[in-house]
């Protein structure tokens, strides 16, 4: 978590960040070289970071038809009840669902807005039937096949 304390990020601590975001898998030596740091700065620096939560965590991406689950599908939900309960009891039951990539409160014509990978329509259509229909407090899901990718997961602009 971010130390409010901590000190502002400078250009070294920001090139860090950019690399690491580029690609989680260099080496301390690599980013170092890069960053114009001796790696013992650069694995200082790295470390904290870390421990501030500047990074929150590094991993592979990996391309889902690879692995089956070549159709993305946007959901808004909107609930019955503008409540704490009810918003609580959703998010907590959507927790649990495997095939959830993102779910957002949202302003606007939804209260949610769920990011769900799948095989294909008929696999969401059986999601659809047992899982969100079955949601806590939902009064209405709108569903958005996406048929392409422009742009996704880019890095943070800074």
């Amino acid at each position: 978590m971010k130390d409010s304390s901590a000190p502002p990020l400078d250009r070294i601590d920001l090139a860090i960040l950019r690399l690491l975001q580029s690609d989680g898998r260099l080496s301390n030596a690599e980013i170092a070289k890069a960053a114009h740091v001796s790696p013992a700065t650069c694995h200082r620096r790295t470390q904290r970071l870390f421990e501030e939560g500047h990074v929150t965590r590094v991993r592979a991406e990996i391309n889902p038809a690879s692995i089956g689950l070549g159709a993305l599908v946007l959901v808004g939900v909107v609930l019955d009840r503008s409540t704490p309960e009810s918003f609580a009891a959703f998010e907590t039951a959507v927790t649990e669902m495997k095939e959830l990539l993102d779910c957002h409160l949202v302003a606007g014509d939804f209260d949610y807005l769920l990011k769900i990978r799948v095989r294909d329509m008929s696999d969401f259509n059986l999601l659809h039937g047992k899982m969100l229909i079955a949601l806590p407090g939902v009064r209405q899901i709108r569903t958005f096949f996406v048929m392409k990718d422009v742009k996704e997961n880019a890095p943070l602009p800074f």
